[in-house]
């Protein structure tokens, strides 16, 4: 086996074993992040509609995140 494809196969196994990891520990996948300067690009608050009930998610100016329904 090449060098190489030793080492790709050798990082491949690493990745997978560090998912299995997480998964196992309660980690979150960081896939499924959304960052708060994403949702908030526009302004303080945004609004969820959530089960048929909308739900306000607003910063505070000390950065806190509060959430209202």
């Amino acid at each position: 086996m090449s060098t190489m494809l030793s080492a790709t196969l050798e990082q491949s196994n690493t990745v997978s074993e560090n998912i299995i990891d997480q998964h196992k520990f309660g980690m979150p996948d960081q896939s499924k992040f959304i960052y708060s300067e994403t949702l908030f690009s526009q302004g303080d608050e945004i609004f969820i509609q959530h089960q048929g009930a909308q739900y306000r998610l607003r910063r505070t100016r000390n950065g806190k995140l509060i959430l209202t329904k």
